[in-house]
């Protein structure tokens, strides 16, 4: 089992990523979207989605650096471990606060609000229930630990990510990680193989510049103008 878990798993659940996002993209291409219903926005959905989004940027932050960079790097800049570690928790925590509570949001206005809960497919509420379920094993897993430095998880699953990348994953580092670690490691792997299925595949689409874009401002038509409105200079339609 630690074998397949932190030996096999990890590749299938890429391997699953990569076959799900190139068949979207040939298949269903009209489809590869976040499925937004802004046209039924409310103040609500104007402070619930910017919350999740940088929430969850800040988390997938963290775990890169956390996971990729190794421990020598920050004591070679005179960081040393115990600020690391507080970095980590109220960094992390405070990141994990706000996906929840946008997540949390998000899905009221998706019960709430009239027209949209009729568009919502299964494979949502399955893509909510386990993304719900690694934010909150994760902050579980590290709240739980706040005595002291904490559990090191530079010292064990850092390693264990970084030899995946090599092709020779280190398995037997993972067979000692408290439990809350190791289940919130295999619903990650899992919400990593269904985010071609969801709405979440929209992530690999959405262009970095759309979080400082400034907001589209949208004019109403005067409603003392009657008729069509007159016609301007500019481009003729061709006519054949």
């Amino acid at each position: 089992m630690t074998t397949f878990l932190w030996g096999a798993l990890p590749y299938i659940a890429c391997a699953l990523l990569v076959a799900g996002l190139t068949w979207r993209h040939r298949y269903d291409r009209y489809g590869w979207t976040s499925r937004s219903f802004q046209v039924h926005g409310s103040r609500l959905l104007d402070i619930a989605s910017p919350v999740f989004h940088y929430g969850i940027l800040f988390v997938l932050a963290g775990h890169l650096v956390g996971l990729l960079v190794p421990a020598s790097w920050p004591r070679s800049l005179g960081v040393d471990a115990h600020t690391c570690h507080l970095f980590s928790l109220y960094g992390g925590t405070l990141a994990g606060v706000l996906t929840v509570a946008g997540l949390a949001l998000l899905v009221y206005r998706r019960r709430t609000r009239v027209p949209v809960p009729r568009a919502t497919s299964a494979n949502d509420k399955v893509m909510y229930l386990v993304l719900v379920a690694a934010m909150v094993l994760g902050m579980t897993a590290k709240l739980s630990r706040t005595a002291g430095d904490g559990y090191d998880y530079r010292a064990t699953i850092a390693p264990w990510a970084r030899s995946l990348l090599t092709l020779r994953p280190r398995a037997a580092l993972m067979a000692d990680v408290p439990v809350l670690y190791q289940v919130h490691a295999v619903i990650g792997m899992l919400l990593v193989a269904l985010v071609p299925y969801t709405r979440l595949v929209h992530m690999f689409s959405a262009p970095v510049r759309y979080l400082f874009r400034p907001y589209v401002v949208y004019r109403s038509r005067d409603p003392r103008q009657s008729g069509p409105r007159p016609e301007r200079r500019g481009w003729e339609t061709t006519r054949n």
